[in-house]
């Protein structure tokens, strides 16, 4: 599968790179017609901190930042973001005067949750809520509802690649969108195309990698 994989550079950096292999895959809600992987914009440091930098430009008019929430894996760019925020001297409300970084925890019920250990980073704080990819904005959605129950403030909404422009009115700000992958496809599962002419599926994915069928 990895043979025809693809690279797609970013407008904003010749540094930044989705790798993108076609075919059919399923995630938890949607089937697709690219994996996207982005692993090493998270895991590579230089990567990551590029990433960071072109997101942190795409923030600059964020009054506070306390907290960045990081979903798929994202923690690596999730710490240099908060970083840029810093030396941009946005504001934080926090005591000690700097960012948190923080995921949350997955239940066995598909929950997003926070223990009582991390929910005062939550709590009266200003968020960014930062993802690796975003397809339908389901996710996006439940992280939302996560982060306002234990009290947050979503300022912003931040991901490495997305397909939708906003959920619940909230601009997602990415760094790739659809626009960068000629003929990207999202399908409800029921909808699929591929499924309809009998082709397999061939790995599920998630913002974690892909795991084949």
């Amino acid at each position: 599968m990895e043979r025809r994989m693809v690279k797609f550079y970013s407008k904003e950096s010749n540094m930044l790179a989705l790798h993108v292999i076609p075919g059919h895959f399923a995630t938890s809600h949607s089937h697709i017609n690219y994996y996207i992987d982005m692993s090493s914009m998270k895991s590579r440091v230089k990567e990551a901190k590029e990433a960071a930098k072109v997101l942190y430009h795409k923030n600059l008019n964020l009054p506070y930042v306390d907290t960045v929430v990081c979903m798929d894996g994202t923690e690596v760019v999730g710490g240099f973001l908060a970083e840029c925020f810093e030396e941009g001297h946005v504001m934080s409300t926090n005591q000690h005067r700097t960012i948190y970084v923080v995921s949350p925890e997955i239940n066995s019920n598909s929950q997003i949750i926070f223990r009582d250990n991390n929910k005062h980073m939550i709590e009266g704080k200003h968020v960014v809520l930062l993802l690796g990819s975003t397809t339908t904005g389901k996710t996006v959605r439940r992280c939302l509802e996560c982060v306002r129950y234990y009290g947050g403030i979503v300022e912003e909404i931040a991901s490495i690649f997305s397909v939708v422009d906003e959920v619940d009115g909230r601009k997602v700000h990415a760094i790739f969108s659809e626009e960068d992958v000629p003929d990207y496809q999202t399908y409800e599962p029921h909808e699929c195309p591929h499924c309809a002419r009998g082709m397999r599926i061939e790995a599920m994915v998630n913002g974690y990698g892909y795991s084949k069928l």
